[in-house]
């Protein structure tokens, strides 16, 4: 009979859990070094031994039990419920071998809950480098549990590890401190109030703070032995029991672990001095970030152009290979072409998420969030604000998450409404197309100038969030002061595997997320402009052959204009029509305008829409971006020039163009007032700037 058991995986950011998490269960977990990166529980199934089978739970990084953010939060909920079916059976806190006086604090807390307790010890392979020597014996006599050296980069201690968790009933659940000594007179009073009921839990009870704008603390009824104490009181006892806990884990670590900086070897410090520089650490900043987005346009270049020919390619052979029909002109016209739009810029995403994950993997990231806290705390924000303006430049939904690291309710506020403004990888399809059409592929002094555009358009979207925080700043209002803390983690070489698994993992789920939306999209607007109302598209061949019958025109162009004549006819034709007098300020046609509504439901709809479009109109072998190029106005013009370009980027640049980032928002602010504001507000400024560069430029 197989056993299976609860395990969580409970520590500070960056102690290296999730690597923990990898090495037990060979899940693809990304892997972070900035806090916040684990927003949500994650499980895993692990054969420990032939009869037991361990569900681990990898919980959000967390500093303490005494909650102060919603990642926190969810932490402490878990571990007071003993009814959630992922109560653990035996918690693992994972600690950082550098940072162990600071880490032993989550672990002496719910040590004292009385659960089954394993100190694993990571990135132990580094102790001989930075001149540190842990006595594993006395210290798992002074904890009284269990203690395990791991490095997840060697895989050495897991095995021993799965063993520790198989014979966990052993483990001693005594606790290390007395809440007595925190106060006697206040605890013997909750004591006698509820004599079967843990101390400490109770303790943890009344004083978790969870909700996101005001927070309150949970209420234990008062007694005739027992009176709840005001807040500041017990933040004092809280205080007190820090004070506490951190002298009793000094006491032990004097007899356990020894630093000889002498003996150490490492570059940490002169490394630090550099690239957190309140000059040169910008500087530096400033030269990757311009060195990721001249390598995105040069490295992907050949398998973009190989990209779009195939499916140029494909979408003729299935023409000729099937039978004529409704069915081949929806796969011709509307499937190939629509996933062929968002296919094609595959290489561009995973280059992104590639230097993003090195980037992190290194441990560089934690040092650009404790960088930017100096300016962003003028705006609002904190450094913390950082990690999810970089996660949006993936995806602004696990941006708008990561705000639950941050513990004041009006910077998190502030960071969600302006996160979307941050170039969104759903974002660098419509860029990448536009560049590569406006802005000519030369170079001054090496420099690319498409890379040097779209670094330009990345940073007007910073930049943009940042004064819209300030903004905000002045008329959000909070009582609270802000602390900033922030992980500093060891550089490291970068995990191949994990920056791989992290590629992988983000790349695919674009393309199926947006896949998915595409699909239906492209089938929809291949519906709606191949059928319309009325005679003009029923009749349109025979009204467009008696315009052309006394002109010499080709059977070929013959068809194109019959193709064009339907398409403005068809139902997609009219809506784009109705809409043209609106946006035919900003430089755009009823095609763009077709391509700007449906693009409302995902930003990179609007190339994959333009595509179905071109297609539909169009039967030639040709690539999307041959057909827009090649795009002109009733004077003969091209439509796709250097003002309708700008205005096209700009206006996707501030718009809110995404319903699952609005939905996201609804759910993080429990109302719709926060999402409408940035859908309405955003939306005009979009539109006001987009009018501004098209004029100022045409």
């Amino acid at each position: 009979m197989i056993k299976n058991i609860n395990v969580a995986l409970i520590g500070n950011p960056n102690t290296g859990k999730t690597s923990v998490f990898n090495a037990l269960t060979g899940l693809n977990q990304k892997v972070g070094n900035y806090p916040g990166i684990t927003v949500e529980k994650k499980h895993g199934s692990c054969r420990l031994d032939r009869l037991t089978k361990a569900r681990i739970l990898d919980l959000p990084g967390t500093y303490s039990l005494n909650a102060s953010s919603m990642d926190e939060s969810v932490v402490v909920e878990l571990l007071l419920n003993k009814n959630d079916p992922d109560f653990p059976d035996v918690a693992v806190v994972v600690t950082d071998v550098e940072n162990l006086k600071r880490n032993l604090l989550l672990f002496t807390q719910i040590k004292d809950l009385k659960i089954p307790t394993v100190l694993v010890i990571n990135m132990s392979d580094q102790m001989p480098r930075k001149g540190i020597k842990i006595d594993r014996e006395k210290l798992e006599e002074r904890l009284n549990t269990r203690v395990v050296l791991v490095s997840t980069r060697q895989n050495s201690g897991v095995d021993e590890l799965k063993q520790i968790l198989v014979d966990y009933p052993s483990i001693s659940t005594t606790p290390i401190l007395d809440p007595n000594s925190i106060d006697q007179n206040y605890f013997e009073g909750l004591s006698k109030a509820f004599p079967n009921q843990s101390l400490y839990k109770l303790w943890l009870v009344i004083t978790q703070d969870v909700n996101f704008t005001k927070l309150e603390r949970q209420k234990v009824p008062d007694t005739a032995q027992f009176k709840t104490q005001s807040k500041s009181y017990l933040k004092k006892l809280q205080q007190r029991e820090t004070i506490k806990r951190y002298q009793t884990i000094n006491t032990i670590l004097k007899e356990t672990y020894q630093v000889n900086r002498n003996e150490a070897t490492d570059l940490r410090s002169k490394l630090d001095n550099l690239l957190i520089h309140k000059f040169w650490g910008y500087i530096i900043f400033f030269l990757i970030l311009l060195t990721i987005f001249q390598a995105i346009f040069d490295w992907s270049s050949v398998p973009m152009d190989f990209i779009d020919a195939s499916f140029a390619h494909l979408s003729e052979w299935t023409k000729t290979k099937m039978p004529a029909g409704i069915l081949t002109d929806l796969l011709t016209e509307g499937v190939i072409p629509g996933l062929g739009g968002i296919v094609i810029f595959i290489p561009q995403i995973a280059f992104l998420f590639l230097f993003i994950s090195v980037l992190e993997e290194t441990g560089y990231m934690s040092r650009v969030v404790f960088l930017m806290d100096r300016g962003l705390r003028k705006f609002g924000l904190s450094g913390k604000s950082v990690v999810p303006l970089i996660s949006g430049t993936a995806c602004a939904i696990p941006a708008v998450m990561a705000t639950r690291n941050i513990e004041n309710w009006k910077e998190r506020l502030i960071t969600i409404l302006v996160v979307p403004f941050t170039t969104c990888s759903a974002r660098l399809p419509v860029y990448m197309i536009l560049i590569s059409l406006v802005v000519p592929n030369d170079r001054w002094l090496g420099i690319n100038y498409q890379g040097l555009t779209l670094m330009g358009l990345y940073l007007i979207g910073f930049l943009m969030a940042i004064l819209s925080a300030s903004l905000l700043n002045r008329f959000l209002k909070s009582p609270n002061k802000s602390y900033f803390v922030v992980e500093m983690p060891n550089y490291k070489l970068p995990l191949l595997k994990n920056v791989a698994l992290t590629v992988w993992e983000k790349t695919r789920s674009f393309v199926v997320e947006a896949g998915k939306i595409i699909l239906a999209i492209s089938i929809l607007l291949w519906f709606m402009a191949s059928f319309g109302p009325g005679n003009n598209f029923s009749n349109a061949e025979e009204i467009v052959t008696q315009k052309y019958a006394s002109q010499p025109i080709n059977e070929m162009e013959l068809e194109k204009k019959i193709a064009s004549f339907k398409l403005e006819n068809s139902y997609i034709g009219i809506l784009g029509k109705s809409i043209e007098p609106l946006i035919r300020p900003l430089g755009y046609d009823w095609k763009i305008g077709i391509a700007l509504i449906s693009s409302f439901a995902a930003r990179e709809v609007f190339v994959a829409t333009l595509a179905t479009i071109y297609s539909v109109e169009s039967d030639a072998e040709e690539t999307i971006k041959s057909r827009m190029a090649g795009e002109v106005r009733s004077d003969g013009s091209k439509l796709f020039n250097w003002a309708t370009g700008i205005s096209l980027m700009l206006f996707y640049a501030f718009a809110m163009q995404c319903m699952s980032t609005l939905a996201i928002v609804k759910k993080e602010t429990n109302s719709w007032k926060w999402p409408m504001l940035q859908l309405f507000s955003m939306t005009i400024i979009a539109y006001l700037v987009a009018i501004m560069a098209y004029q100022i430029l045409k």
